[in-house]
């Protein structure tokens, strides 16, 4: 018998986390995407806190025409721009357990063009 897909998810995402967490320096970009939308927060570790958030339910994005890939790559600029307004830009990604594919490569390459390096 094998894992089911959101065992294996978890279990991957555990491993993600044993060896990334965020510093007030190099804060976590965290992934979180459900069938229908796609929500990333910039997260510093040490305090516990969340620094930027954004998410296809913006309402910016949430009018915004196009597939669920090109919403991510939207969600990606949106949360690069905040992100560097704020001053932060370098992130270490965090896929949370999701494959670095499809709309979460999509959202890392918007978060890229517009700025952040990771």
């Amino acid at each position: 018998m094998g894992l089911s897909k959101t065992q294996r998810k978890l279990r991957i995402r555990r491993r993600i986390r044993k060896v990334s967490s965020g510093t007030a320096v190099k804060p976590r970009l965290s992934v979180f995407r459900s069938n229908s939308e796609i929500y990333a927060q910039v997260i510093d570790d040490v305090k516990g806190v969340t620094l930027v958030s954004a998410s296809s339910r913006d309402k910016d994005i949430a009018k915004a025409k196009g597939n669920k890939t090109e919403i991510a790559a939207l969600v990606g600029k949106t949360i690069a721009e905040k992100s560097v307004k704020v001053g932060l830009d370098k992130v270490a990604f965090d896929r949370g357990g999701n494959l670095y594919h499809g709309r979460v490569k999509s959202l890392a390459d918007g978060a890229r063009e517009a700025g952040l390096k990771f």
